[in-house]
């Protein structure tokens, strides 16, 4: 089979290199999918340039890249239904704590990582299911309904904002959403009631005015650092933040006394490690949405496994405005 592969911390160009390597067969409870689309995360990126804090050579003598990807189930091991074979799928953590991830032909992992995808959703949709997708239903669904709520989602133009705001909405929640001026129209049109420019120098007098007296019950926060203070003056008493990003400042100074005396939530999101319970809730919010049509992320750009160093680079640039997929098959 065809497999992208690296071997050694550096540039995309300098170290991914297309491989061929011998078919996996699948252990006791574990599916063969035969890959369609792979997707490529910023964690990806992240852990193939070693920039991931104190990780100092690779984890494997080899690697083949991405947790997130889309196929078909192809063969079963044992203790695994035989009915799945031929079931379209949608993975995740293909590469968490593991050597051999999506960025292949074909790929054997627990049956539980592969998970049912609806004949209506296409295959590369599928793909960004994983990472973007759940970090988003998590972070929205896991304090319980959104329903009636006032939702502040910071960086709506990126993956998990722009899914972010789609399930707010769809969850009946009244939805916020700050974005660069150029994604501000997408993020509108994805359901965001109220869209504000990141960088607006009154943001919070922004944010609280558009929010009234109600305040923000829930902030999906890509960038707390930043936005600690900012957080503190909009949120209201009780209010949960769902965290899943800092990169601007990794060692925050927090305003704790006014935060104390609203009593937030800080909840900080790995969605690697989502306990059993909180995934399956996840990912049964997901495929709700993906049912009732209101899912669909930007348009991807898709490379070929020959120039899948292009799409790690598309990822570490920050200038795309959609997925980015290798596609495999």
């Amino acid at each position: 089979m065809k497999a992208v592969i690296w071997r050694a911390f550096g540039a995309a160009r300098d170290v991914l290199n297309l491989e061929q390597m011998e078919q996996p067969k699948p252990e006791p409870g574990e599916v063969r999918v035969r890959i369609s689309y792979s997707g490529v995360n910023p964690s990806d990126v992240k852990a193939r340039s070693g920039a991931r804090p104190g990780v100092t050579k690779p984890l494997f003598n080899a690697i083949i890249p991405h947790s997130d990807g889309s196929g078909v189930i192809d063969a079963v091991g044992s203790n695994v239904d035989p009915g799945r074979v031929g079931e379209r799928v949608w993975l995740w953590n293909g590469q968490w704590q593991r050597a051999y991830g999506t960025c292949s032909e074909y790929i054997c992992l627990p049956q539980d990582q592969a998970v049912p995808l609806p004949d209506t959703i296409s295959l590369e949709t599928g793909a960004v299911l994983g990472i973007p997708g759940l970090t988003a239903s998590h972070c929205v669904f896991a304090g319980g309904s959104v329903k009636g709520k006032a939702v502040l989602v910071s960086g709506g133009g990126g993956s998990v904002g722009y899914l972010a705001v789609q399930l707010a909405k769809w969850g009946g929640a009244r939805v916020i959403a700050t974005c660069s001026p150029s994604d501000g129209d997408r993020v509108k049109a994805a359901g965001a009631d109220a869209v504000l420019d990141y960088k607006g120098a009154t943001l919070s007098e922004e944010i609280q005015k558009v929010a009234g007296e109600s305040a923000i019950d829930l902030a999906v926060e890509v960038e707390f650092g930043a936005n600690a203070a900012m957080l503190a003056d909009v949120m209201a008493p009780n209010g949960r933040v769902a965290i899943y990003g800092s990169a601007k400042d990794m060692t925050p100074t927090l305003p704790f006394g006014p935060m104390l005396f609203k009593a937030l939530t800080l909840d900080i999101v790995l969605i690697y490690i989502l306990s059993e319970q909180a995934r399956a809730h996840a990912i049964q919010k997901l495929n709700a949405a993906l049912c009732d049509n209101a899912l669909a992320p930007v348009d991807p750009s898709v490379f070929t496994p020959e120039n899948a160093f292009l799409a790690h680079e598309a990822v570490e640039t920050g200038q795309r405005k959609g997925p980015v997929l290798v596609k495999m098959d």
